[in-house]
């Protein structure tokens, strides 16, 4: 069973790759999303990613949260 991570706190010039490139380290990523604004597509500074199983879901969690990328740290 999959599961959505909410991952906060990211650099604004980060995009949707970025998050699969991070997360692709730790188990499969079926689903990598930068929360955009509405009408200017400016990123919000959140997203979500979708982990194939509760186990890499966790582990992601374990080894990303405060995990400082761009400068910033993983929420």
């Amino acid at each position: 069973m999959s599961v959505r991570l909410y991952v906060g706190n990211l650099s604004f010039e980060a995009d949707g790759e970025d998050l699969r490139e991070i997360f692709s380290a730790i188990g499969t990523v079926e689903d990598a999303i930068i929360v955009t604004r509405p009408g200017g597509g400016r990123p919000r500074g959140f997203g979500f990613v979708t982990m194939a199983t509760e186990a890499e879901a966790e582990e992601a969690i374990r080894q990303l949260d405060g995990q400082e990328v761009a400068g910033r740290a993983l929420k």
